[in-house]
């Protein structure tokens, strides 16, 4: 149905060059030279040097250097020192949720041994065989017999 592909022989093309087109340069316009008179001259100084040679030049003050800001904003350190100090009211009200559970369970524990010491020394006063007989003293076999009217 289609044809078979016939070979062509291959097309041989001159090759383009591409040249970049420069861009005109840029015209700069020197600033106009105002002169400007110092406020006051300065002094000439000459120095004779050991050879004999005499240098003149004008005095110059060594430059001061410029104040180093500060390396970390005031803002920085206020945040900074506001994140410490909430960091240790937390800390704080946790300890003192802490020590007040801890103050609740120790006072819970005091309680509980209160009632076990005071309700053993009951037990022993009620149900002990102890060597004094004071108070009542109730026969519970003999009262049932009695109630039940088995009379021995």
């Amino acid at each position: 149905m289609h044809p078979e592909p016939a070979p062509h022989p291959p097309v041989i093309r001159a090759p383009q060059v591409h040249r970049p087109t420069p861009f005109p340069p840029a015209v700069t316009v020197p600033a106009p030279l105002v002169a400007v008179q110092p406020e006051q001259v300065p002094a000439v100084a000459s120095i004779v040097l050991p050879d004999g040679r005499v240098i003149t030049g004008y005095a110059v003050n060594p430059t001061q250097p410029a104040a180093a800001p500060p390396a970390v904003s005031r803002t920085a350190v206020n945040v900074a020192l506001a994140g410490v100090g909430f960091g240790a009211v937390c800390g704080g009200l946790f300890l003192l949720t802490a020590f007040i559970a801890a103050l609740t369970a120790f006072i819970t524990q005091l309680i509980i041994l209160a009632a076990v010491v005071f309700g053993g020394w009951i037990a022993v006063q009620a149900l002990g065989t102890g060597g004094h007989r004071g108070g009542t003293t109730v026969n519970i076999r003999r009262a049932v017999f009695k109630r039940n009217h088995f009379h021995g």
